[in-house]
């Protein structure tokens, strides 16, 4: 997955500003590890899904790659503001980055409505 990836040509990483924390548990073991403000990420948006990767380089260096379908995507935002909406957990801070990163991609998909609507074939 991540080898397929890598040879389609990545898109630029990014430094991660914050934190994250991954956790994959089989029935045998368990594989944990965190990437934080020494890592970075990046974001490739493709028709059927998005993948996220986050790269931890040096002596400890991993690399996760998510694929998240767009249904399953909707899902998790809307939980995440069904979540924030019954309990008001966050700072100003971390509030008005969320709000930058909603509000960026509410104006991508209206952007990309509008464009597809114009694109349509009229009729005669």
């Amino acid at each position: 997955m991540l080898m397929a990836y890598r040879e389609a040509g990545a898109a630029t990483m990014k430094s991660i500003s914050d934190k994250a924390e991954v956790s994959v548990d089989f029935p045998d073991k368990t594989y944990m590890g965190s990437f934080g403000r020494e890592s970075s990420f990046d974001v490739k948006v493709e028709p059927d899904e998005v993948l996220l990767r986050m790269v931890r380089a040096g002596d400890e260096r991993r690399e996760i790659a998510i694929h998240l379908h767009y249904y399953l995507l909707a899902d998790i935002l809307k939980e995440i503001g069904q979540g924030l909406a019954a309990h008001d957990v966050l700072d100003e801070s971390h509030r008005d980055a969320l709000s930058d990163g909603v509000a960026a991609l509410a104006t991508s998909l209206k952007g990309r409505g509008a464009r597809a609507r114009n694109n349509r074939p009229r009729k005669k």
